[in-house]
């Protein structure tokens, strides 16, 4: 029986990863790849990577490109983690390897959120799911009813005084030396100030932490029904992959 794949690809500041992803079931189909991201993390040097990771999966099929930026009609508006030199940058003129008709582009956050939602800790989840993952910074996808709401940017909002990612991150976290309790107060201020804005059925939380979610999970309060991610660090693979184009193989 045939089955729809793509390969995955997610640019992070440090690592850029890949794999070819089963469509129907979100299981990863080879072994996922990863390399350093190089430095500076130009669109060349980046191209030339992600390059070096389809073919070393000897993929030639439909590829989706995750990037921690917001891309608007496949241009590039911010960078966060990689060069400044992407701004403005039109992703595929930068991947101009991929076809034009099997490729797709799409903020890494956004592409979380579309991995829980069709494979993961929101599948089945009607309404509003907003999909948080901690990190380096914070990323946060929108999914209506299965329908991704782009580029939302919200871990950039300000909260007392200070945009949230600088004080609530997981990487903030540890640079303070927080204790999981005193960093899901934070957590949960946070939270608590996106659900007053968004008024979400779920939330999903992702990022390395969701790996160990009984360290954090019993001190997050949010009137907002609360899950773990599943897809951990394989969701901007997988997400990557569920945007792109479908094809039997």
């Amino acid at each position: 029986m045939s089955r729809a794949s793509a390969a995955g690809v997610d640019v992070g500041g440090t690592g850029i990863k890949a794999a070819i992803v089963d469509l129907d079931s979100g299981d990863l189909l080879s072994d996922r790849q990863r390399i350093e991201t190089p430095q500076p993390a130009t669109p060349s040097a980046v191209s030339d990577a992600v390059a070096y990771l389809l073919d070393a999966l000897a993929w030639r099929g439909p590829t989706g490109l995750a990037l921690p930026g917001v891309i608007q009609h496949g241009v590039v508006r911010t960078a966060a983690n990689i060069d400044p030199s992407w701004i403005g940058t039109s992703l595929p003129d930068v991947f101009g390897d991929l076809a034009a008709d099997s490729a797709a582009f799409l903020n890494d956050a956004d592409a979380a959120a579309l991995a829980e939602t069709a494979y993961g800790a929101a599948r089945g989840q009607t309404g509003l799911v907003v999909t948080v993952t901690f990190g380096t910074g914070i990323g946060v996808g929108l999914v209506q009813d299965g329908r991704l709401i782009p580029n939302s940017e919200l871990g950039h909002v300000e909260l007392d005084g200070q945009e949230a990612e600088a004080t609530t991150s997981a990487r903030a976290r540890e640079v303070a030396g927080l204790s999981w309790e005193a960093w899901a107060a934070m957590a949960s201020r946070y939270l608590q100030h996106l659900e007053n804005l968004l008024w979400p059925d779920l939330f999903v939380i992702g990022g390395g932490l969701a790996k160990k979610p009984y360290k954090w999970l019993p001190y997050v309060a949010t009137r907002t029904p609360l899950r773990p991610a599943m897809l951990i660090n394989n969701a901007g693979i997988v997400g990557a992959a569920h945007a792109a184009p479908r094809q039997r193989s």
